[in-house]
């Protein structure tokens, strides 16, 4: 392995010009990073500090410029950073996975020698609770012909990153895990032309709470920072959890169970307690805290602050207030059955799981949810993958379940990925510009669409369908449109390569005729395999894949999953999201 050195602060002058954004970025680095070249077309820097630790008088509050012995002398860029803490819930007589506070640091991969080329920034998920900033990008650079850069940034998670409540705001910074998120992209804006990208065209994108940190960006300062931090967004299984104000009951209840579990609830100071407090007692208290929430939710969610998210996502997103210039949206056809238990048999267990999924829903509200969402099937009727189109639909199967469980299934993927997924897309109607996607490469429940963006494919992902995939966002990340050309989208397996397909011609999304992109594949050699919740779903193997992309209507799919998502989009208010 040869080692390269990037001077970073010779070229400073070239990365900041006179008019630098005003939103607060780390001092110039007056330092050299010794990152891994790794071949002749790729160089990779990691563990690049862009904050100061979080810790001690620091925790809670916005991040802060790093230290001055991490301003000067030379810095290697050669290992990871330390990943956040993790708020898994702690398992009796096991040790927590520890993590460290100290992890405010990014990676960067760059193409050998790039050279003004446009920068995507990765923002993982994990329910603003757990993950990490160690994705290898790759195998995205390459199969987009290296034509930008990547950088992949971490942030606070759990308590550390999301605690909320009057007090936290008074003493510190709420959201604190979101202002890290827009701090590395101060950080990209003032240095990332050191590692050959080009500030002025940036791309922030994310899955699941990565997508949901896309939206928040999209919605900060009520829209009004156009592209001050970025220009594009690619959201990919927009999660939207509960949102409340800062200081309301709900995080505010979070705010004192984590306070007890942490030995803080007795001092009349609870956050100078909180402050003063060992990690691990913090580490435990944040994981321990989310073990006692219902059945795939979490303790500590982004919250309104008066600041930086303003307004509730359903009213903004309709009100069309956002940032940056274009989007590019996606979903899975599977969103639900990772957060929904398998308890769910007849429909007073549906309306039993509804009231403590939905808690602020009078009984009348849920029977409309009932009345919105009816089904066809019974416990015991065959599952299988719907096609969007046929008699039967996600309302009724799925790989996963049938009867009132598929009831709970649709709910859940719709209420909180499926609809704010569209809504988002409204949201960037003309004069911007939006497309969208669905994944549903069987089986495609949420997060399967990952390693068909990273790598690496897992068996039922063909290589002609993820490098069609993959250009799609390569091709919205550099042109502004992901439309790729039909030889790709076709793949030389379909015989037919020079045919037309709906990818090469990719329409906006339009709120009168919402349309979007079916992606999926034909073919392949049948397997069985077994999904976490012990499910037994089919998926199809090489040879044989052939990719099968076709332009569907949105609001028609899935037996009118349009007029759901404004059916939800109108009891947004109350949940509240």
């Amino acid at each position: 392995m040869k080692i390269s050195v990037i001077a970073l602060a010779a070229a400073t002058l070239l990365c900041v010009s006179s008019a630098a954004p005003s939103h607060p970025t780390p001092e110039d680095p007056a330092a050299v990073f010794l990152s891994q070249l790794i071949s002749k077309t790729k160089s990779i820097g990691k563990g690049i500090r862009y904050a100061a630790a979080p810790t001690g008088d620091l925790r809670w509050q916005p991040p802060q410029k790093p230290a001055s012995a991490h301003l000067n002398g030379t810095q290697s860029a050669t290992e990871f950073g330390a990943f956040c803490p993790q708020a898994f819930p702690a398992i009796p007589g096991l040790p927590i996975l520890a993590g460290d506070e100290d992890c405010l640091s990014l990676n960067v991969w760059a193409p050998a020698n790039a050279t003004n080329l446009p920068v995507l920034v990765w923002i993982h998920g994990g329910g603003y609770g757990i993950g990490f900033g160690r994705q290898d990008m790759s195998e995205l650079i390459n199969d987009n012909d290296k034509r930008f850069v990547v950088v992949v940034i971490q942030y606070r998670l759990g308590a550390f990153g999301f605690l909320s409540s009057a007090d936290v705001k008074s003493r510190g910074a709420v959201n604190a895990g979101l202002l890290d998120q827009a701090f590395a992209l101060g950080w990209v804006k003032e240095h990332i032309c050191k590692f050959g990208g080009d500030r002025k065209r940036v791309t922030i994108a994310g899955e699941s709470a990565g997508a949901g940190s896309v939206m928040y960006h999209n919605l900060a300062a009520d829209g009004t920072l156009g592209t001050l931090l970025f220009n594009n967004t690619i959201a990919a299984s927009n999660y939207l959890p509960y949102h409340y104000k800062y200081d309301a009951e709900y995080p505010t209840k979070r705010y004192r169970a984590f306070a007890e579990k942490a030995g803080c609830s007795a001092p009349n100071d609870t956050m100078a307690c909180l402050r003063g407090k060992d990690s691990m007692v913090l580490q435990l208290a944040s994981a321990n805290t989310t073990s006692e929430q219902i059945y795939g939710r979490w303790a500590f969610d982004p919250v309104l602050d008066d600041v930086y998210l303003k307004s509730l996502p359903s009213q903004q997103m309709t009100q069309k207030r956002v940032n940056g210039d274009r989007i590019l949206v996606g979903n899975n056809a599977n969103e639900g059955p990772t957060f929904t238990p398998r308890t769910i048999n007849t429909e007073a267990d549906l309306k039993t799981w509804l009231q403590l999924e939905f808690p602020n829903f009078q009984p009348s509200t849920i029977e409309q949810v009932l009345t919105a969402n009816p089904t066809r099937t019974g416990i015991n009727a065959s599952r299988f993958e719907t096609d969007g189109l046929s008699a039967l639909t996600a309302l009724d199967v799925s790989p996963d379940g049938t009867g009132q469980l598929q009831r709970a299934i649709n709910i859940v993927g719709e209420a909180t990925f499926v609809c704010p997924s569209y809504w988002l897309s409204s949201a960037f109607t003309s004069p911007k510009q939006a497309w969208h996607y669905q994944y549903s490469v069987p089986y495609a429940y949420h997060g399967a669409d990952l390693e068909a963006s990273f790598g690496p494919a897992l068996p039922n992902m063909g290589k002609e369908f993820t490098l069609a995939f993959r250009r799609m966002w390569g091709n919205f990340i550099v042109s502004n449109n992901p439309s790729i050309t039909n030889e790709v989208a076709n793949g030389p397996s379909s015989g037919k390569v020079a045919a037309e397909n709906a990818a090469s011609k990719w329409p906006v999304w339009e709120e009168a005729r919402p349309l979007m992109l079916n992606l999926n594949q034909t073919g392949g050699v049948p397997f069985t395999f077994t999904t976490a919740w012990n499910t037994n779903v089919t998926g199809f193997r090489a040879p044989g894949q052939v990719n099968n992309v076709s332009l569907v209507d949105a609001a028609a799919w899935e037996g009118g999953r349009g007029w759901r998502c404004d059916f939800w989009r109108n009891l947004a208010p109350s949940i509240p999201a």
